[in-house]
């Protein structure tokens, strides 16, 4: 009988920019042609069917133009398909045009796009390298950001997935432009939950400013950019595998992301999430981790965006609270949440701890209370 031991330690330097501008298809191709992709000659341009015509085609013509082998890939738009089927499809289709492990993977979209690419660049050929670039506020604020790639079950969002860090982010807040206006309202939700956790500057920003963010003004969309940024790489770097403090960015989302899963996807992710992020403070306030002028100030704020704070009627308010326990803060068998300290700061509950159990009865009496909020 032997054994040996395989050293395999190493330090490895995931670090990659993320430029904020308008116009920047042009900037993307133009940095592949200096190197950002190393000494890749083949492109693939993963899109879903509304960002096709918009944004997919120019990528895929720019990255032509430059002399380069690309193809588009294109899946239905929506939720919906962000499943292990549908990276399956886009995998055998990668395959059959001969992509093997020398491409690299261009996500362009919102939050479904990035997430689901990522996720395949992640695991294809065991790994190439991929690019985000970011077509709604949504996903500029959260999905793009911070290497977290996944897919959607019938059990709950996100369970399977990796991290998996791009080369470089785009946020090009011109696509901001075509986005419905339902879009746009529904993308400030991860703005307002940084503001939140971590900045209080924004907060005041968004409660003075947010009809010119939703007006697509150029400056008010830059700014928030920026400071969504800062808020999430901060975190980012100091917690990338999300052993502690990264769960701070699920702000909002144990409910948020069960209710969006109940409501079979009629609620957008930032219309759960502003749900989510509503019933955090209003049990937030009742444990006094925030007064009631400050709870006020949140729900105020999401509600003058458009967005919901109150469970709508067609929502199983006990199947939501089952589908509670599909969370993956969840340990033991315990709920637990994360809190909002006052406005742009979290509370801890201990060294390196962010996160504490709350009783179900605690989260039912709220969520039955949400449902009669007057609006």
């Amino acid at each position: 009988m032997s054994s040996f031991r395989v050293e395999l330690k190493k330090t490895v330097d995931d670090s990659y920019d993320v430029q904020i501008g308008q116009n920047l298809i042009p900037v993307l191709a133009e940095d592949i042609k200096n190197g950002l992709a190393g000494g890749v000659r083949k492109f693939a341009v993963i899109t879903d069917s509304t960002v096709e015509p918009l944004y997919g085609t120019p990528v895929l013509t720019a990255l032509r133009e430059a002399g380069y082998a690309a193809d588009l890939f294109v899946f239905p738009a929506g939720e919906k398909s962000k499943v292990r089927a549908t990276k399956e499809m886009l995998e055998d289709a990668m395959l059959e045009k001969e992509y093997r492990r020398d491409c690299c993977v261009i996500a362009v979209g919102g939050g479904v796009v990035t997430d689901l690419a990522g996720f395949l660049a992640g695991t294809f050929g065991r790994g190439v390298p991929f690019i985000n670039y970011a077509t709604t506020l949504l996903s500029a604020a959260d999905a793009s950001i911070g290497g977290k790639t996944a897919v959607d079950t019938e059990l709950a969002t996100n369970l399977i997935g990796l991290i998996y860090q791009p080369l470089k982010v785009y946020v090009d807040i011109d696509t901001w432009k075509t986005l419905p206006h339902k879009q746009l309202v529904n993308g400030l939700a991860e703005t307002v939950k940084h503001a939140c956790l971590a900045d209080r500057e924004l907060f005041r920003y968004l409660e003075e400013h947010s009809q010119e963010i939703l007006a697509c003004d150029a400056a008010a969309c830059t700014y928030i950019s920026e400071r969504n940024c800062a808020v999430k790489y901060k975190v980012v770097m100091k917690d990338e595998k999300e052993k502690n403090l990264r769960e701070i960015l699920n702000l909002g989302h144990t409910v948020g992301r069960a209710i969006e899963t109940v409501s079979g996807y009629r609620l957008l992710h930032g219309e759960a999430v502003a749900i989510g992020m509503a019933a955090q403070v209003l049990l937030g306030c009742e444990c006094g981790y925030l007064t009631k002028e400050e709870c006020d100030r949140v729900l105020t704020l999401i509600e003058k965006i458009g967005l919901p704070v109150a469970i709508p009627e067609y929502i199983d308010k006990e199947n939501l609270i089952r589908k509670l326990y599909t969370d993956k803060k969840v340990r033991d068998g315990k709920l637990r949440f994360v809190f909002q300290k006052g406005i742009g700061s979290v509370m801890t509950f201990g060294d390196e701890v962010y996160a504490r159990e709350v009783p179900e009865d605690e989260i039912r009496s709220i969520i039955y209370s949400m449902e009669r909020r007057q609006l």
